[in-house]
């Protein structure tokens, strides 16, 4: 059998009683504790950076408000990730409350990785991609470059980094293995190569490369050949394909010329060249085209530079049939002359020049000052020796002149420039004319109608320089 326990009456009373005191004091705890209530939510979430504000708290005991006594624990720090806890207590009497508002700052922003070069690369078949670099910032942790996870699976190169705050970022480059790009194929020497008939022709070749395949010159094709027993203009063709079978081609063109008209080295019929030097002009070449254009003669305009206001004149002598050759760009001796390479380089800026205004590629040139100059010693002794012989070299043409107006110096009217060309002139050669255009050269102008009347009349033909011209050259004096 059971045995129940059995309290007696002095126990019942005792237990009651403590009984009663807990329930006593529960209610009193309940009437003057005091009690905190916050403002907002508990637990708040915010950006890393952003800005806190404490939304408050409130007390009351008994229905009093005492929230002037409540005292805050804690503070946020919004420039560093992490969890703050703020805690709110006031005391009242023997009795102390108190609760707590958790604030979580938060870094969700994902770091920024920066690729050099394209994310998309095109690199050529047999060719191992080169990393072009990256770097990779966060906005707390900084530079993270030295976290980047760099993955190459089937030419797509992945990029990954995860901040301190595991915010994750990833970048790819597509490395596409084509070559795109057809060789290079160049002339070596002139595009236009003039020879006389009955003469040897050698051809220069050309040079070709590849961006992915490198050198090409053996895999050139080329088409096309020289009679040099027949008067004719001939086409020569070379053609390269890289591995990838791009294609490059250009060409050469070859004139051969009937030189029965010379006899030692000049022209036996009487032909007269004129040449203006130093244009153009707003006031002078505008009307030497003019009167040109009357007598239906064609000349020769070896041009400087000129502002691009005038550039329509060289347009105009080109499309009227003329022949629009180099002179200088600068006409500065002592720019020019100062040594071989600040000559080409000058004869190059001009060259330039008239091909953009034209389209052609021109290859003859007059010296400043003539191929016999002597002011060329002040600035580089010997060049003239030099530049004469490298610029046939270089596929020039250079003509000097054997009849000279005298209208840049000593002729100083309309009758001594006719006189000094019509007492220049001789049949039995080619008669290369020196005149200017230059800005107010009335002298020439006026003049020239009569020096045609007079070349036509006495049964002279005009012709403008070509590249079959016979060479008229001066000794040279540096």
């Amino acid at each position: 059998m059971k045995k129940f326990f059995k309290l007696s009456k002095k126990q019942t009373i005792i237990i009651s009683s403590v009984i009663g005191i807990f329930v006593l004091l529960g209610f009193f705890s309940l009437l003057f504790v005091p009690r905190i209530n916050l403002k907002g939510d508990k637990y708040v979430k915010i950006k890393l950076d952003s800005s806190y504000k404490e939304q408050g708290t409130s007390a009351t005991i008994l229905g009093n408000d005492i929230s002037k006594n409540i005292k805050v624990k804690g503070s946020v720090d919004v420039s560093k990730p992490g969890k703050y806890t703020i805690e709110y207590s006031v005391k009242e009497g023997l009795f102390t409350y108190s609760v707590k508002r958790i604030v979580e700052v938060v870094d969700d922003e994902y770091p920024i990785i920066e690729l050099n070069g394209e994310k998309k690369v095109y690199t050529c078949p047999n060719n191992k991609y080169e990393e072009e670099g990256y770097s990779a910032i966060d906005n707390y942790d900084g530079d993270i470059t030295k976290l980047v996870i760099v993955d190459n699976k089937d030419n797509l190169i992945s990029y990954t980094v995860s901040d301190s705050s595991n915010n994750t970022t990833i970048e790819t480059r597509e490395i596409i293995k084509e070559d795109k790009e057809s060789p290079t194929i160049t002339l070596i020497g002139s595009s236009i190569k003039y020879i006389a008939i009955n003469s040897k022709y050698t051809d220069q070749g050309v040079s070709a490369k590849d961006n992915c395949d490198g050198d090409l010159n053996d895999k050139v094709i080329k088409t096309g050949s020289v009679d040099t027993s027949k008067k004719g203009t001939y086409k020569i063709k070379y053609e390269v394909s890289d591995s990838s079978g791009n294609k490059a081609s250009t060409e050469r063109t070859v004139v051969v010329y009937e030189n029965a008209t010379k006899i030692n080295g000049v022209n036996k019929t009487g032909t007269i060249y004129l040449t203006f030097d130093d244009g153009p002009s707003s006031s002078i070449t505008p009307n030497i085209l003019k009167i040109l254009k009357e007598k239906n003669v064609k000349a020769t305009f070896f041009v400087i530079n000129c502002s691009n206001n005038l550039n329509y004149l060289i347009k105009q002598e080109y499309e009227e049939g003329h022949t629009v050759a180099l002179h200088s760009y600068t006409h500065n001796y002592k720019t020019v002359y100062s040594s071989s390479d600040a000559f080409f380089k000058d004869l190059q800026k001009i060259s330039d020049k008239v091909k953009n205004i034209t389209g052609e590629e021109v290859k003859i040139i007059r010296f400043p000052g003539g191929g016999s100059n002597t002011i060329s010693r002040r600035y580089s002794k010997g060049i003239m020796t030099y530049l004469t012989n490298e610029v046939i070299n270089r596929g020039y043409h250079y003509f000097d002149w054997n009849v000279s107006s005298g209208d840049a110096g000593g002729a100083n009217t309309k009758s001594e420039v006719y006189k000094n060309v019509i007492k220049g002139l001789k049949f039995n050669r080619a008669n290369i004319v020196l005149m200017h255009d230059f800005e107010n050269n009335y002298k020439t102008l006026n003049a020239l109608s009569d020096i045609i009347d007079y070349g036509l009349s006495n049964g002279y033909t005009f012709e403008a320089i070509d590249m079959t011209t016979p060479l008229v050259r001066h000794a040279v004096n540096n």
